[in-house]
């Protein structure tokens, strides 16, 4: 009689979309990526198949929701429902951005709340699990139906601006009124710098722009520290700084999470009123998008010890002291 196993085997598969992040994760877990056939019909339906047995694994499928977002959700969905109908034991979905974030509620009537949407696909699709970086909103963490473990950039990104700026005076500049509750993790994690935020406006039929700028609060001789989760197409983030340079700052560092850098936001950040952009690399930042004040930061150590701490049933919480 053959003897079963009941260890459990943490397996860590990726998409297409980003797999230097993949490989990065995969070696700080000191594991490889899965061997997975993944290719695109002439149609651009997409094929995935995993190489070898997956049953009974602990799974976790990581993919970055980067443009062409439709085609690499598509794909994340597929490897998932491959996964189930493997009898992968547990899927852990690994997303480091979670596409569709923005449409996380009706502005309008006839709207789609698109987050949530996401959300339904996934575990109808057979997640069990997710792990997501800095959500556009907290309560994505409630569409989903499960453990939605929400992983922040903060220490990361502060430390960073710490060790560079730190011997300088300080502010912390939010980029609209409704990111306060973040700029005052930021001030909190900087020892206390003050806080400022951007009064602005849009016009909701003109999406990516932003209609009027105003700075709240001082920021006259300070370096600013102006966060935002993600820059888009750069036009808010960098009227923003514009702004901040007029009440005369002594500088702006511009820092971000998710760089999606969708045309011309290249352009936009390259010439700007800012000395340095800093960002993660929760999206693949391609070689021509690359410039010389962006700087790229790795969250691959804090995806892989928060897989490492899922698969060894721990704590993901106490990597941020507490706060989740």
């Amino acid at each position: 009689m053959t003897k079963r196993t009941t260890e459990k085997k943490l397996m860590l598969f990726s998409g297409r979309a980003h797999p230097v992040l993949a490989e990065e994760v995969a070696d700080l877990l000191g594991t490889s990526l899965t061997p997975t056939s993944a290719y695109d019909f002439a149609n651009s339906e997409t094929y995935v198949r995993y190489e070898e047995s997956v049953r009974g694994s602990d799974a976790f499928v990581l993919q970055s929701h980067t443009a062409p977002i439709n085609q690499w959700l598509m794909e994340h969905l597929i490897m998932v429902d491959a996964l189930k109908r493997a009898s992968a034991k547990r899927i852990t979905v690994v997303m480091p951005f979670w596409g569709y974030s923005r449409q996380d509620k009706k502005h309008r009537g006839r709207e789609p709340i698109s987050a949530r949407l996401v959300a339904d696909m996934f575990k109808t699709a057979g997640a069990d699990r997710i792990i997501s970086v800095d959500l556009h909103a907290d309560q994505l963490q409630g569409y989903f139906d499960g453990p939605v473990d929400h992983l922040m950039a903060l220490p990361l990104l502060t430390d960073y601006i710490q060790e560079k700026y730190g011997s300088q005076p300080l502010a912390v500049v939010s980029p609209d009124a409704g990111r306060i509750k973040v700029a005052e993790r930021w001030a909190a994690r900087l020892g206390g710098a003050p806080l400022a935020f951007i009064h602005k406006t849009r016009d909701i039929d003109r999406p990516n722009e932003t209609v009027a700028n105003r700075v709240v609060g001082d920021v006259k001789d300070r370096i600013c520290i102006l966060t935002d989760d993600m820059i888009d197409t750069g036009g808010t983030i960098v009227k923003a700084a514009d702004a901040i340079m007029a009440e005369g700052a002594a500088g702006v560092i511009i820092c971000a999470t998710h760089a999606i850098l969708s045309d011309p936001a290249v352009d936009r950040l390259k010439n700007c009123t800012a000395t340095e952009v800093v960002i993660t690399n929760t999206l693949p930042v391609p070689e021509e998008k690359q410039f010389d004040k962006l700087t790229t930061l790795s969250i691959a150590p804090m995806v892989a010890r928060a897989i490492r701490e899922v698969f060894e049933d721990g704590s993901v919480t106490s990597m941020f002291d507490g706060h989740a």
